[in-house]
């Protein structure tokens, strides 16, 4: 047999939800402002972003100018891993950039 809901129950699960979402307002709350204020977080994501773009460029440069060496022709293979790896470098710069902003 089916037990008939208690109007009790449902009021203490509308309680509890609330409160579930009043602190994570407050918790946003709290961490706009702090990313606000603080200049480390704008330098770091700073970094972060031109980091994400030159580690892959300068491997594919790297890459490039070792398979010129290896097997040199009409393409350059410098150049077009280079275009690659700035590709790349700008994707996961993207990619960050896209993480932080839904953090907010």
């Amino acid at each position: 047999m089916v037990e008939p809901k208690r109007p009790q129950d449902s009021g203490k699960k509308k309680q509890e939800l609330s409160n579930k979402i009043g602190k994570r307002a407050a918790q946003k709350l709290r961490g706009r402002t702090r990313r606000k204020n603080a200049a480390w977080f704008g330098l770091g994501m700073f970094g972060l972003v031109g980091w994400s773009v030159a580690i892959p460029t300068l491997m594919g440069i790297a890459l490039g100018l070792w398979l010129d060496r290896r097997w040199p022709g009409e393409v350059s293979w410098t150049l077009t891993f280079l275009i690659i790896g700035v590709a790349l470098g700008c994707l996961n710069a993207w990619y960050w950039i896209r993480q932080e902003s839904r953090r907010e």
